[in-house]
């Protein structure tokens, strides 16, 4: 029900935006745009897969052999479950195919792959607030958001960085959550313990962990902004860093399927100042692109996974 949802609420917006559009206009646009720079800023998903497999294989123990080749069809296969789960949770099932193949044991697993997720959101978070200091012309609503992203920011610095913090905060959390949420916060609690441990005692692969995730959503945030090249529009750079970031919060909100709607109508409004609502739904559509080509290649490696789980058990 909650997958059926998710879908209606996706067709809802999706509806109001394209009744308020001149569809024609819209096609015109794919027509008149610049095919260069459309198969540049699509094929980057190649390099940003790829990378984030490295890192993937990189966040491992020291000791412990994880192929390139195994990290890739990993990320692939997240990327099958995060067209369907809410704010991008499929890569936490990387945890249970690492446990699965014998990689790492089930905690460690799921310590590994909170980290990562946790490093990318911080990464986010910061290139959203580098890029709101500099965007002119703030109203009151992007002073508010300016706000939110730099407490979302420090919030996330803090429970990673200090483990009195985190074990305050879940101790508070766990105080006044329902019976349910709390047996996934103990367990929550429990990993992030481990993390903390196995992460900070090497602190030149956390800085290095730190710069990757850094680069690898700037790189994220160029492709977006070669989307908008492709449309043959303008936005300058420091504006698309503040913008970006904005539109993809909104679609990890999980009220829609895989951000679809959500991020769309975000990208219609932010970018309202550079280029039209037809440019809007266009760069809309592209990014949804972004999720939906690494969860197609994903698919036979996911459909592999499975089988494996299915003989096993």
């Amino acid at each position: 029900m909650k997958r059926l949802l998710s879908i209606v609420v996706s067709l809802v917006i999706l509806a109001i935006i394209y009744s308020q559009i001149d569809r024609p206009a819209l096609v015109q646009v794919f027509q008149n745009c610049d095919r260069l720079w459309m198969a540049i800023s699509l094929g980057m998903v190649i390099p940003l897969t790829l990378a984030t497999a490295w890192r993937l294989q990189q966040l491992m123990p020291r000791q412990q052999t994880f192929p390139l080749a195994e990290a890739t069809k990993l990320t692939l296969s997240a990327s099958v479950l995060n067209m369907v789960l809410p704010s991008k949770m499929g890569e936490l099932a990387k945890a249970y195919f690492i446990r699965d193949r014998g990689y790492l044991p089930g905690s460690l697993a799921f310590s590994l792959v909170v980290f990562e997720k946790a490093s990318d959101l911080l990464s986010l978070f910061l290139w959203c607030v580098f890029g709101l200091a500099f965007y002119p012309d703030k109203d009151l609503l992007f002073w508010a958001m300016t706000a939110m992203v730099l407490f979302g920011l420090v919030f996330g610095v803090l429970l990673l960085a200090s483990r009195s913090f985190a074990n305050l905060f879940f101790q508070r959390s766990k105080a006044i959550a329902p019976s349910k949420l709390r047996k996934t916060l103990e367990k929550l609690h429990i990993s992030w313990e481990e993390m903390h441990h196995h992460f900070w005692q090497d602190k030149r692969q956390l800085v290095i962990i730190a710069s990757i995730s850094i680069f690898i959503w700037f790189l994220h945030l160029m492709q977006i902004w070669f989307f908008i090249f492709a449309l043959r529009a303008t936005v300058p750079f420091m504006a698309n860093l503040a913008l970006a970031p904005l539109a993809i919060f909104a679609g990890l909100l999980p009220l829609t399927f895989a951000g679809v709607g959500t991020r769309d109508a975000a990208l219609i409004l932010f970018y309202q100042p550079f280029f039209d609502a037809n440019v809007g739904a266009a760069l809309g559509l592209l990014c949804t692109s972004r999720y939906f080509l690494p969860a197609l290649g994903g698919l036979p490696f996911f459909s592999q996974y499975l089988a494996k789980v299915r003989t096993a058990k």
